[in-house]
């Protein structure tokens, strides 16, 4: 059953003075069944327009939106929702507003009225719904003469279930009328499933800006409550606009088409989905500071492990071959070939070049004297015993004496 509260009825205006009743109905009604047209001709120097009225909302809506602007008859129309004293209704901008969120797709108005009559007399009660589509955005608003009737439903019928859901209740933040230069034509209204699909269902988080004075925390956290639980709140005073964190993708479109385009403190906001810049680098909403904690851990841990193991290859490398023998000397290293061997590591001066067929004794250091065929002693110009280069005729020069 289609809510009564949603208008059904159009305004076509800027016609020729050649459109019947006939024709509109006929054109009309390729879109959806028409329950009457009525063509007003009483002022013969302005432009006759007419009002057709559909049985169903939806219908009357997808005209709006087809034949606004099409030509009949050579003359671009008007199209538009229709007003008229009947449909007017009365001033509760005074009376005190209750949100109603979270409920269920077949909750109508006279559901929602019904269950908070029993607190006091409702002056308004509606469910809102999407413009195009006709179904219901999922929140609505209740409105009391009396103040504490309004406390009593908020108190009361918080987390109660109506049809298969628990519903939320809050003060409302009400829609103030469009300003009297901007045309409600209906072009601007956001829908929530475009909304929900311009970003991702990971992005929570709600731009608010164009608040130039005044801008707090307190007045964007009683703005936006009503649509959900929120989690985090930035707000940048000096520049006009906030960020608003909800825990779910969900409340935070239903924000977006609520809010948008309304006034705050007088000043007109534009509400969208948040995107990370500059300002918001520097105030960074971290959903799992822990695990943040840790993973910067890890890294440090890692790039510690990485640096150990670095200086452990560069010892490996600067270490010679055979490093220390058991007599504490260190193995000297082999030069060019005819050139003096050089005892290393210990401030040794260089060992004189063999004179004649003598042995080269051995060497004393800390450990004591060398025995014969230990390491590091020459015998009959022979090399140590670690070290064992090819022989070549310099190296037999080398070692031969002069008689």
């Amino acid at each position: 059953m289609e809510d009564d509260s949603y208008p059904k009825t159009l305004y076509v205006g800027n016609l020729s003075k050649d459109v019947t009743e006939v024709l509109i109905l006929e054109l009309f009604s390729q879109i959806g069944t028409c329950k009457s047209c009525k063509m007003i001709t009483e002022h013969t120097s302005n432009d006759p327009y007419c009002f057709v009225e559909f049985f169903e909302h939806r219908n009357a809506a997808a005209a709006l939106a087809a034949m606004n602007g099409r030509k009949i008859l050579g003359k671009e129309v008007k199209v538009n929702w229709a007003t008229t004293p009947s449909t007017q209704k009365k001033d509760t901008s005074n009376h005190f507003h209750v949100f109603v969120g979270d409920l269920s797709p077949e909750i109508t108005t006279d559901d929602v009225k019904a269950a908070f009559t029993p607190f006091g007399k409702i002056s308004d009660a509606r469910v809102v719904k999407d413009m195009t589509t006709g179904k219901s955005k999922g929140y609505g608003f209740v409105s009391f003469y009396n103040k504490l009737d309004a406390e009593n439903a908020i108190g009361q019928m918080g987390g109660q279930w109506l049809g298969g859901r628990q519903i939320r209740t809050n003060w409302a933040t009400r829609k103030p009328p469009a300003p009297k230069s901007i045309p409600d034509n209906g072009s601007k209204q956001l829908r929530f499933e475009d909304v929900m699909s311009q970003s991702s269902p990971q992005n929570c988080t709600v731009y608010c800006g164009g608040i130039q004075s005044g801008l707090t925390e307190h007045l964007m956290r009683q703005t936006f409550s009503p649509f959900g639980q929120i989690m985090e709140i930035r707000v940048f005073p000096e520049k006009g606009y906030s960020f608003i964190r909800f825990s779910s993708h969900e409340s935070a479109a239903h924000a977006i088409v609520s809010v948008n385009c309304t006034t705050i403190e007088g000043h007109l906001v534009k509400c969208y989905w948040g995107k990370e810049s500059p300002d918001m680098a520097k105030n960074k909403i971290s959903r799992d500071p822990q695990q943040q904690q840790q993973q910067q851990q890890q890294q440090q841990h890692q790039q510690h492990h990485q640096q150990q193991q670095q200086q452990q290859q560069q010892q490996q490398q600067q270490q010679q071959y055979g490093q220390y023998t058991s007599n504490g000397w260190q193995v000297p290293s082999y030069g060019m070939y005819g050139q003096t061997w050089n005892q290393q590591g210990f401030g040794a001066g260089p060992v004189p070049s063999l004179g004649g067929r003598f042995r080269l004794g051995p060497v004393p250091g800390p450990a004591g004297p060398s025995r014969p065929g230990q390491p590091g002693q020459l015998q009959h110009g022979g090399l140590p015993d670690a070290v064992s280069p090819p022989p070549t005729h310099h190296t037999v020069h080398a070692l031969r004496g002069t008689s």
